[in-house]
């Protein structure tokens, strides 16, 4: 008899069985990373996740008549999403579960209560806290290991989701580019033309600590970015800080490239564009099971250095440098970060499939997309 019980984050026992779960599951499954512990942990921590501050969320582990966990999930009630765009959305994340309906239905009917008893009247996901936790479920591609920090599941999930009623909302797609793509010189000087007319200039870094002085102007960038767009969340200064801790720790400088414009009346320059790339530590991630310490982040900073992957996890511009070139620039950049690199292999992740103009680009630049993720949603 499977039964359903909402965990208690500071009972130590709980906590273990629901971060175990996905390696009994995936103990046979070459291609899975583990998420970084530690990211997972904070996730639980209701003193050190920012989102707490303005949000709440609780997890639920399915136990078999041995105690023994089968499955879980995560549900979230992000009261700034909702206030932003007007919803009341609850997200699912975090699921993970034996090829088992009753137990997968068991799971979402709690965090179903649990969204209803707040008022919420849509379930959406997988979803997580931050712009940094990857979207989706895996629906396509399951043969290859996926980037750094980008879900991976059992091929029977879609089917258990399905099975307890929700719907498909909308495909992710990821592609891959060979490293000895040769892009067009054409793009290059578009690019150089560009940012002579509008007086934009490529910001490049090679310390962390360039970076984090330029936090507040990204934080800004983005939040000027998606105004007025749904589906979107603008990011308070504590959840910036802690999404830079996380993407600083293993990003390589010198792949980080900002688009940057001067301002006429102040003379002050701002971030209007930027290509995040960085190398991909998954196979560190697998050897070392998600956890650096006491050795893990040593082979993590190995694994920064001799990589032949290269993940670009970003691109995008302003809106008002778009039609003009600017999107030339990203190409142009990104051209130059493969080469800097010395990349073998590129995984371009998570463009949305409605983006077609984007999609159109990268396929005409050689991007062959191979993996899907998708989002549910189910109305209560």
């Amino acid at each position: 008899m499977t039964s359903i019980v909402e965990i208690d984050p500071t009972n130590r026992r709980q906590v273990r069985q629901f971060l175990d779960l996905p390696f009994r599951l995936y103990q046979d499954v070459p291609q899975w990373v583990p998420p970084l512990a530690s990211d997972v942990r904070r996730m639980l921590d209701r003193k050190r996740h920012p989102f707490y501050r303005h949000s709440d969320a609780a997890f639920f582990l399915a136990l078999d008549g041995n105690g023994t966990a089968v499955g879980r999930v995560a549900v979230l009630d992000n009261r700034n999403y909702n206030a932003y765009n007007h919803e009341q959305t609850a997200f699912f994340y975090l699921f993970e579960c034996e090829d088992d309906p009753a137990t997968a239905q068991a799971l979402f009917d709690a965090i179903f209560a649990w969204a209803r008893a707040r008022g919420l009247d849509r379930v959406y996901g997988p979803k997580g806290f931050t712009a940094l936790d990857g979207m989706g479920l895996l629906v396509k591609g399951f043969e290859h290991r996926p980037a750094f920090g980008i879900p991976y599941n059992l091929p029977t999930y879609p089917a258990l989701l399905e099975s307890a009623g929700f719907e498909t909302v909308s495909d992710i797609l990821s592609g891959y580019l060979s490293g000895d793509v040769v892009f067009p010189e054409k793009i290059h000087r578009i690019a150089e033309r560009v940012q002579e007319r509008r007086g934009l200039r490529v910001a490049r870094f090679r310390h962390r600590r360039d970076l984090r002085a330029l936090i507040p102007d990204l934080q800004a960038m983005y939040n000027a970015a998606i105004e007025g767009t749904p589906g979107n969340v603008p990011l308070t200064d504590d959840e910036v800080r802690t999404l830079a801790a996380q993407l600083l720790w293993f990003a390589d400088p010198r792949l980080i490239k900002l688009v940057m414009a001067r301002d006429a009346e102040t003379g002050k320059e701002h971030p209007v564009g930027f290509l995040f790339a960085y190398p991909d530590i998954s196979a560190a991630m697998q050897r070392c099971k998600g956890r650096l310490l006491p050795f893990g982040w040593l082979d993590a900073l190995l694994e920064l250095r001799r990589t032949d992957w290269l993940n670009i996890n970003g691109a995008g511009i302003v809106e008002e440098y778009r039609g003009l070139g600017g999107t030339a620039i990203l190409f142009s950049e990104l051209a130059r970060s493969i080469a800097e690199r010395g990349a073998r292999h590129v995984d371009v992740v998570q463009i949305g499939a409605d983006n077609d103009r984007m999609l159109r680009e990268l396929r005409d630049f050689g991007v062959a997309f191979y993996k899907t993720h998708r989002m549910y949603q189910r109305f209560l």
